[in-house]
């Protein structure tokens, strides 16, 4: 029983999921099965004979109507089954082609790579061959100046903000061969103990400007442990605005310069970069009148742009004024002589 009542349970979901169309169907098929069965009940062979006919007609419709529609649903299905064909072999070209497109791009990169790598691998090594000359110089110039001199105490260090042994090297090489009586440097630090001690033996004079009293009292200490404040003396001059051709530069204070005269050497090495663009083009202009008739000027730093173009301004526009051949280091020997003065002695 319980069977049955499941079974008809079933039957009952089913007919509810029946569509109208098909409810009709069933309606008109039971009718001519109930028709066919109260014509047989009743004798009535003939219609029991046509319904039956009937019947199996509505079957063979309804069999072609079945056949036409799923030949109709196969052929969708193909139709469908080409498309996603089609959609298929379009995607899997692309992805083909995008494919092939980063393989090229890759292989692009990697041969750039590589000759980025291999470029930079030979700057390098040229780099590194630079400085290993570089070094070389540099120990070289050091003995030299050591052999040349025997220091009372331990000396500064050379290089970085101070000038390298090189540029001492050729420095001292002009004091000597030069024998000026009164050099002026400008930035004080390890080149004013090198000076004062190549000055001690020529019997020369040193005044050394630095805008920073704390680095110039540093200076004033080295200059005391080493016994040369007779020869070297280190001045304290704050930057103050200086014009020039109608431009305003941070310079030294000229007033710390008001007794200085005759000026036989001047060195610039100051003020630093940092205190603006230009900061050492000033000195020609505050301190060509203080200059002796025949003198050298050595400018440091000239593998700068703006020292470079310091430099041309000045042969250009200082009467008197010529670059000398540049022997060692990085600064540049410029030679003055007033009108009527004999030429200075070269380096």
């Amino acid at each position: 029983m319980s069977s049955l009542t499941r079974i008809g349970g079933r039957l009952a979901v089913r007919l509810q999921s029946l569509t109208r169309p098909q409810v009709i169907v069933l309606i008109a098929v039971l009718a001519v099965v109930a028709g066919i069965w109260t014509a047989a009940a009743t004798g009535r062979q003939g219609l029991a004979t046509s319904l039956v006919a009937v019947l199996l007609l509505g079957v063979l419709l309804g069999i072609l109507h079945l056949s036409r529609w799923m030949g109709g649903l196969h052929r969708a299905n193909q139709a469908a089954h080409r498309d996603l064909r089609v959609v298929v072999e379009q995607m899997q070209r692309r992805v083909v082609a995008t494919v092939e497109k980063e393989r090229v791009t890759a292989g692009d990169r990697h041969q750039e790579l590589t000759r980025t790598i291999t470029r930079g691998l030979r700057q390098n090594g040229h780099g590194n061959d630079l400085l290993l000359r570089a070094q070389s110089r540099e120990i070289e110039a050091m003995f030299q100046l050591f052999a040349e001199f025997t220091p009372r105490a331990p000396m500064p260090s050379s290089g970085d903000f101070a000038l390298n042994p090189t540029d001492l090297l050729e420095l001292l090489h002009i004091v000597r061969l030069r024998r000026p009586q009164l050099v002026v440097e400008l930035g004080s630090g390890t080149s004013t103990v090198w000076l004062a001690y190549a000055l001690e033996k020529t019997g020369g004079r040193l005044i050394s400007l630095d805008h920073d009293a704390d680095y110039a009292g540093k200076t004033r200490d080295m200059l005391d442990a080493h016994g040369l404040s007779a020869v070297a003396e280190v001045r304290t001059a704050p930057l103050t605005e200086l014009a020039v051709d109608g431009k305003t530069y941070p310079w030294y204070d000229v007033e710390k310069l008001a007794d200085v005269r005759d000026i036989d050497l001047l060195l610039i090495d100051g003020p630093p970069a940092s205190t603006g663009p230009d900061a050492r083009f000033p000195a020609m202009h505050a301190l060509e009148s203080r200059l002796a008739a025949v003198a050298t000027v050595v400018l440091d730093d000239v593998n700068r742009p703006d020292e470079q173009d310091a430099v041309r301004r000045w042969v250009e526009n200082v009467t008197g004024l010529t670059a000398e051949p540049q022997l060692l280091g990085r600064h540049a020997v410029l030679s003055y002589s007033r009108s009527g003065a004999p030429a200075s002695v070269p380096a």
